[in-house]
């Protein structure tokens, strides 16, 4: 399974955004890291800025850019606006949704989830975590009690966080249905979609 295992508060305050959830020590040192940090003013070329959204993007939804490369490259033969294309394209993998249905507490946490065979989608088994959603699947935690006691943790930890109105939460049967692809604003990215499109069109 390949995914990023290295330091992620600092990636988070490179960025200055709480990339991988909210961070106690993000908000104690909101500047860069390393010791020229808090003394950091350069100014950044558009290539530099159209990285850096990318950048943020990528490692918000957990993707190396092999992956995130192939995403652009996905939204782009599609038609409508590639970079809103994009994004519902990352929302609607099944690593995401299982996120959003509070079944994980993590993305990292739910993609692990699906990989070892935790989440079912329409009655049968899906373990792989970038399989795209459309409307109407329905995906659901498998009838174990491994599974069930681990989706039932971190329903209780998820109360603070909404389900968003594209998805349907039944808790009691432990399932979710994609009741429509969401669209921009309620998505509401971590980074500039467009300033990625641009950044990859060069």
């Amino acid at each position: 399974m390949a995914r990023y295992t290295g330091p992620r508060v600092r990636i988070s305050r490179r960025f200055g955004v709480p990339i991988f959830g909210p961070s106690k020590y993000l908000e104690r040192r909101n500047y860069g890291p390393g010791v020229h940090g808090p003394k950091s003013r350069r100014k950044h070329t558009d290539y530099a800025l159209g990285l850096i959204e990318k950048q943020k993007l990528r490692y918000y939804y957990g993707l190396l850019e092999r992956q995130f490369r192939g995403v652009y490259e996905r939204a782009l033969k599609r038609r409508g606006v590639t970079g809103e294309t994009m994004l519902q394209i990352l929302e609607t993998r099944l690593d995401n949704v299982v996120y959003h249905l509070g079944f994980a507490n993590t993305r990292a946490a739910s993609r692990q989830m699906v990989t070892h065979g935790h989440i079912r989608v329409n009655g049968r088994k899906v373990n792989i975590a970038s399989y795209s959603l459309r409307v109407n699947d329905v995906v659901e935690v498998k009838e174990s009690n491994v599974s069930r006691q681990l989706a039932t943790k971190n329903l209780e930890i998820a109360t603070s966080r909404a389900v968003p109105d594209w998805l349907t939460l039944n808790k009691d049967g432990f399932k979710g249905t994609v009741m429509r692809i969401p669209s921009r604003d309620e998505i509401q990215p971590i980074a500039n979609e467009q300033a990625v499109v641009e950044f990859y069109s060069r």
